[in-house]
């Protein structure tokens, strides 16, 4: 079972995943997290991976999809998989829909989180963040003191990644890049199951499982 999570910055999806990945025993890949193993370890792609890093450049589709296709062929047949922010673009969909057969695999279904843009804003550009790694929010989860750790009495950050302008830069850059997969994952066979994001954590997670068991017939503990 191969499942896409998709979604805006914000949305949650990367909590969600996380706690789908323990629930049903997935792995999760996430192309970032491909590409420093490469690197780290060495490999062929690894190496060509860092000459486009290197130079500056973006790390050509093509690359992506080979890595990706490298650790899925690593992986028992029967293994669940999960990715989390990839693909990025419609061509990159296209790329790793032609790659998976190769590896008796497809899109099972696509996990759609979605929120308004001023709620997305209002979760990512409200982040603080203590040294010892908790995250309060200005406007859903703020400390008792302006600035200050509830626990540890440690002055919060504002991750400059959070800063107002960046945050619009990066919902900007998913409406151009990312959201075209919705209209192409629509237009496919894949199930694409839309997911209320802007809920208590709780309520999310209830209706993720819901979704899967109901278009794919997936509960906890399922491979």
């Amino acid at each position: 079972m191969v499942v896409i999570l998709l979604g805006p910055p914000g949305v949650g999806k990367g909590t969600q995943g996380a706690r789908l990945v323990d629930e049903l025993g997935w792995v999760r890949i996430a192309t970032g997290d491909l590409l420093r193993a490469a690197r780290r370890e060495g490999t062929e792609l690894g190496r060509k991976a860092q000459e486009y890093m290197d130079a500056g450049d973006l790390v050509p589709d093509g690359l992506i999809v080979a890595l990706v296709k490298e650790h899925l062929a690593g992986l028992g047949a029967d293994t669940g998989v999960l990715f989390d922010g990839f693909p990025r673009t419609v061509p990159q969909a296209v790329a790793l829909d032609a790659m998976l057969p190769e590896l008796s695999r497809k899109v099972d279904g696509v996990l759609l989180f979605e929120a308004p843009s001023d709620v997305l804003f209002k979760r990512i550009s409200g982040r603080r963040s203590s040294p010892e790694g908790r995250v309060y929010n200005i406007y859903f989860d703020p400390p008792a003191d302006e600035g200050i750790c509830d626990v540890t009495g440690s002055t919060l950050v504002h991750r400059a990644d959070d800063e107002p302008e960046t945050v619009e830069r990066r919902l900007a850059v998913y409406e151009e890049q990312t959201a075209p997969l919705i209209s192409y994952y629509d237009a496919a066979p894949t199930r694409v199951m839309r997911i209320e994001g802007d809920r208590p954590m709780a309520d999310v997670q209830q209706a993720v499982r819901q979704e899967l068991a109901r278009q794919l017939d997936l509960t906890a503990g399922s491979r």
